[in-house]
């Protein structure tokens, strides 16, 4: 883990006009009608993760956004609901601008703690993949001092890693962290046309989930 070196006074002046309609990064395709499935382990219990790029989108800060729905199922029940919104720039990152989360036990929604949406409140967007990542760059991908402060870094690049869907070459590997939870790290897998096929929790619980099934969209 690095410092993103802007010593914890992060400051984005984002224009809609730097932000393209199309998300093509090639670690972070999000064409919409596209579904990744994964299925492993989490803290011992079965988990299964479900993407979906949907054919929504919402307007941030006057930047309109794609927006992705991600379901996570514990024992095969829905434990979280979660619609993300992201947005590329001309550059070719791709930013995180918010998420609507919601927790749920027993079928019951419980909580949406953890939502924030860039220039409300305070929250700063930030870059989740880079245009051109390389070893050892830190970036932040969200910024909501004492509620959202997730970093990121990029342990290495032209990786190979096998999954249930076939075996990637030239991944990008990177490692997340949170200030406000140190004792909890995962690390990422991301292949060149697909996305996520891999992610591991290193420290602070254990369990690590595959790409298990991926469906391009047609756009």
């Amino acid at each position: 883990m690095i410092d993103p070196g802007d010593g914890g006074r992060y400051e984005t002046a984002l224009e809609p006009a730097d932000f393209v309609e199309e998300i093509d990064n090639p670690y972070m395709p999000l064409v919409p009608g596209s579904r990744w499935i994964y299925e492993g382990d989490s803290d011992g219990r079965p988990e299964r993760i479900e993407v979906v790029v949907t054919d929504q989108r919402r307007a941030i800060d006057g930047i309109v956004a794609t927006v992705v729905r991600d379901s996570v199922y514990i024992d095969d029940e829905l434990v979280e609901d979660t619609y993300d919104w992201f947005a590329q720039d001309r550059h070719g990152n791709v930013w995180y601008l918010g998420e609507d989360s919601n927790d749920y036990e027993d079928g019951v929604n419980v909580s949406r703690e953890g939502s924030w949406e860039h220039g409300t409140d305070g929250a700063q967007g930030g870059i989740v993949m880079l245009a051109d990542p390389t070893d050892g760059e830190a970036y932040r991908q969200e910024f909501l001092p004492g509620e959202a402060e997730d970093l990121g870094e990029v342990l290495r690049t032209g990786e190979s890693v096998s999954t249930p869907v076939g075996d990637h070459e030239d991944v990008v590997v990177t490692e997340d962290w949170n200030p406000l939870e140190p004792e909890v790290i995962e690390n990422k897998w991301y292949a060149p046309g697909i996305g996520k096929v891999r992610e591991e929790h290193v420290r602070g619980g254990t369990g690590t989930v595959e790409l298990v099934a991926f469906t391009p969209g047609a756009g």
